[in-house]
């Protein structure tokens, strides 16, 4: 796509002030796309604006469960992407409201306004998984394709960046906890992959280069299992914590207990999420769904992760071999 075309490309992010969001907007604003930001509170969306020239980000309220909001932040827009997911359950967001039903809307709105659509989901979505946010993710991605066939889906491993909820929750929980919990003894295997190589297929992707309807598995370099990771947040924030088995049955009786907290460190679901791996799939790889077909070269967990767990050291910025 060309520089005046992308000037006069309008794109809608649902769910764009978020973890995946703010990337994905410096990304689209760089190469010169307009920028609408819809999302449930967009006076909480301001950090965005600085990501871009004057007046080329604009955030405006929507939300998924209504419709007719949705419809209104996709007039005018030629490309929709649905970031829009959650972690755990509270009040009226659901899993199945937000990632299928949710999904459902937006694909809805974006064939009314003949534009395209990136629906973003996640590996292991598995509609026969005992996991509500994996049968969610993958019921999601049924009724999205039903609605517009040509929509493309991006299934991302376990994410990390500087905003992360992965390796941050693990740094922070070494810094006050004796002892770090290997769920089902850590054996589950995870790819994972850098917000800005996510940020930057999606941008790929709305450049128009890539096939419509076409369902990519996005990992990175290295597949490690949780207890592996574990042990490289304990060196890079160099403390020394007692890693410890769990069975998947304790982790699950410890979570019904933990799911209630205000930001819950484990769920009931997310035990059952870690009973099956997170990596980019062999059918995937061999037919190049991937982060190959955007000629995209993935950043190592070793390249980034220390730019941002340095602050759960001891001594900060600066080593402590005595750590």
């Amino acid at each position: 796509m060309s520089t005046q075309s992308r000037r006069d490309s309008l794109v809608t992010i649902f769910g764009g002030s978020g973890f995946v969001g703010r990337h994905l907007v410096r990304a689209l604003a760089r190469r010169g796309y307009r920028v609408r930001v819809a999302v449930r509170r967009p006076e909480l969306a301001g950090h965005l604006q600085p990501l871009g020239m004057v007046g080329q980000i604009h955030a405006v309220q929507a939300n998924l469960r209504h419709a007719g909001s949705v419809a209104a932040a996709m007039r005018g827009a030629d490309v929709a992407v649905n970031l829009v997911g959650i972690l755990f359950e509270r009040a009226r967001q659901r899993f199945d409201a937000v990632h299928a039903h949710g999904g459902e809307t937006v694909a809805q709105a974006t064939a009314g306004q003949r534009a395209r659509l990136i629906h973003v989901s996640a590996l292991g979505a598995d509609e026969r998984s005992a996991s509500l946010y994996a049968r969610s993710k993958a019921m999601g991605e049924r009724l999205v394709l039903a609605a517009m066939p040509s929509a493309t889906i991006m299934r991302p491993s376990v994410i990390f960046g500087p905003e992360d909820d992965f390796f941050n929750r693990f740094a922070a929980l070494a810094r006050i906890s004796p002892i770090l919990p290997l769920v089902g003894g850590g054996a589950t295997r995870l790819q994972p992959i850098f917000v800005g190589d996510v940020a930057e297929a999606i941008a790929c992707d709305i450049d128009g280069a890539r096939a419509p309807g076409t369902t990519y598995e996005l990992g990175g370099p290295q597949i490690f299992t949780f207890a592996e990771l574990m042990h490289y947040v304990l060196a890079t924030v160099e403390r020394r914590r007692l890693l410890v088995p769990l069975p998947f049955w304790l982790a699950r009786l410890q979570a019904k207990a933990l799911q209630y907290l205000p930001r819950p460190p484990l769920t009931p679901d997310q035990v059952e999420l870690l009973k099956t791996d997170t990596v980019v799939s062999t059918a995937a790889a061999n037919s190049g769904r991937t982060l190959a077909a955007f000629d995209i070269e993935p950043r190592t967990v070793a390249a980034i992760v220390p730019t941002y767990l340095w602050r759960y050291r001891r001594s900060g910025q600066f080593r402590n071999r005595s750590a």
